[in-house]
């Protein structure tokens, strides 16, 4: 196992090149959010928009729109009724499930259309719907952001008995294509396609409702803009996600997501070459 460490921020975050567009910087899809749960959505695209990715599309609900467009104007929205094929064809990267409750639906048919190229982040109600009823994981780039319980309800394995060794072994057996596996918990571990990372950074001030969103959100925005290697830019979207947190940490209780979210520019450029 091994410890992840700041360097990694200068390995990944790079300064822009002039002759680009919104396009340079990845296309992202956002699919979640209920009726209840549309939060978790504007929390997905907060989050992905500030770390920079091109473009942002959610795929949410109706009742939703109107707070998405309050809170995030750069951001545009689509029915998540609708069908979705042309939206999921035309990203870099697509997050599903944060939000997402009981609908089945939308993730089988995302999982079916998904292409090998594209990147899937899949989180929060796509795991456990995953889980329940028993998918075919996509063949294609595959990011996984359970936490503990989420991944009990993927593996079968207990949390006691989650190690590194079964982990490894058992994502290797489950998976066509080996996903990266960002197992949340108090010092996150996360799983690539050859090494186990923990992250020494982060603590119970991030313990609120929405962390886990923006998370998956800054690791969409991270994924489709720094194209070199999948493994390292997850790594640096979540050592930056606990690392401004710490920062904030020094002079807040708690650190609100949405406060993660709106210090990801700043804290980009000071690392960005």
């Amino acid at each position: 196992m091994k410890l992840l460490t700041e360097k990694i921020l200068y390995q990944v975050i790079k300064k822009r090149v002039n002759q680009s567009y919104k396009g340079t910087f990845g296309r992202v899809l956002i699919i979640g959010g209920t009726k209840q749960f549309g939060g978790a959505v504007i929390m997905n695209a907060l989050a992905a928009v500030n770390s920079g990715a091109g473009l942002v599309t959610v795929a949410t609900d109706p009742s939703n729109f109107t707070a998405l467009h309050c809170h995030l104007p750069e951001a545009m929205v689509i029915d998540y009724n609708d069908d979705l094929t042309p939206y999921i064809g035309a990203s870099d990267v697509v997050l599903i499930g944060s939000g997402l409750g009981n609908r089945v639906d939308i993730v089988k048919a995302t999982f079916s259309i998904i292409s090998k190229k594209q990147i899937i982040i899949i989180d929060g109600s796509a795991l456990t719907l995953a889980a329940h009823h028993h998918l075919s994981w996509p063949e294609s780039q595959m990011i996984l952001t359970p936490h503990q319980m989420e991944w009990q309800r993927i593996s079968g394995v207990p949390i006691a008995q989650q190690s590194f060794e079964a982990f490894n072994i058992l994502a290797q057996d489950k998976f066509v294509i080996k996903p990266i596996i960002v197992l949340k918990q108090f010092h996150t571990q996360i799983y690539t396609n050859t090494d186990i990372y923990e992250l020494p950074i982060g603590g119970p001030y991030q313990a609120t409702g929405g962390m886990g969103d923006t998370l998956a959100g800054i690791i969409a925005g991270f994924t489709a803009q720094f194209k070199l290697s999948l493994a390292d830019a997850t790594l640096a979207a979540v050592y930056t996600h606990s690392a401004i947190a710490e920062e904030l940490s020094a002079t807040q209780y708690v650190t609100l997501p949405t406060k993660i979210s709106a210090a990801l520019p700043q804290f980009m450029q000071k690392y960005a070459q």
